[in-house]
């Protein structure tokens, strides 16, 4: 409802729209890695459909909006992304981790913890984003660092970067969990001349800087009441 909101806003002011869009729309995939033209696998009465399915409408509601009525839209499809200034507690990987071991907890991970993903730093999706924005091309463009890490390889960095006696605790997967994530950027190198410039062990420690200054605040807040 709120992309089709901001696309009658859109429209009737003449603004350019970016769709913020995400790798969900392709489910768990069949196709690795996954390219702008493939249609996806997704669940449509699972548990994660509400999300999946949600974006895919979205990114439906743009183009309609762009054919029939003119409006002049972009679309992004974005990968797993970190950095500063996440919220400490938002469920995602790599803020879980991060936020776990500098609590001095095991890191939680689901299933066998084979399962692989792309984590691309925030700045250069910000890049991307605006490269887009600037451009003359709709897309769909996948942002996302295509460097592929499964969960377990993800631990060790997070280990290697805060704590090398940092433990792991296993639990059982959640439902229609993607076994594989990584994108092809191919598209976005030749029409918006953008590629990830930021490995995940430069980007990691700029994250948990920031992770450690506010969960420390937040001990010494708690410490005091």
């Amino acid at each position: 409802m709120g992309t089709l909101n901001m696309l009658g806003l859109a429209k009737r002011i003449g603004a350019r729209f970016l769709l913020t869009s995400t790798s969900e729309v392709y489910g768990d995939p069949l196709e690795h890695p996954q390219k702008e033209t493939y249609w996806g696998n997704v669940n449509p009465i699972g548990e994660r459909s509400c999300y999946d399915e949600g974006k895919r409408t979205a990114e439906t509601l743009t183009m309609d909006y762009h054919r029939g009525d003119g409006v002049e839209v972009r679309i992004a499809r974005i990968f797993n992304t970190y950095g500063p200034r996440m919220c400490l507690d938002d469920g995602r990987v790599v803020s879980n981790f991060v936020a776990q071991v500098i609590r001095k907890q095991p890191m939680t991970v689901y299933g066998d913890g084979k399962q692989t993903r792309s984590f691309q730093y925030v700045s250069d999706l910000v890049n991307g984003l605006v490269a887009l924005m600037d451009g003359e091309h709709v897309g769909p463009f996948n942002l996302g660092n295509p460097g592929e890490f499964t969960m377990l390889e993800l631990a060790e960095v997070v280990k290697a970067t805060i704590d090398p006696s940092a433990t792991i605790e296993f639990r059982p997967n959640t439902a229609d969990d993607p076994h594989m994530r990584k994108p092809d950027i191919s598209k976005a190198k030749e029409l918006l001349n953008w590629e990830p410039k930021v490995p995940l062990k430069e980007g990691l420690p700029l994250m948990v800087n920031d992770f450690r200054n506010r969960i420390l605040n937040e001990d010494e807040g708690k410490g005091m009441k």
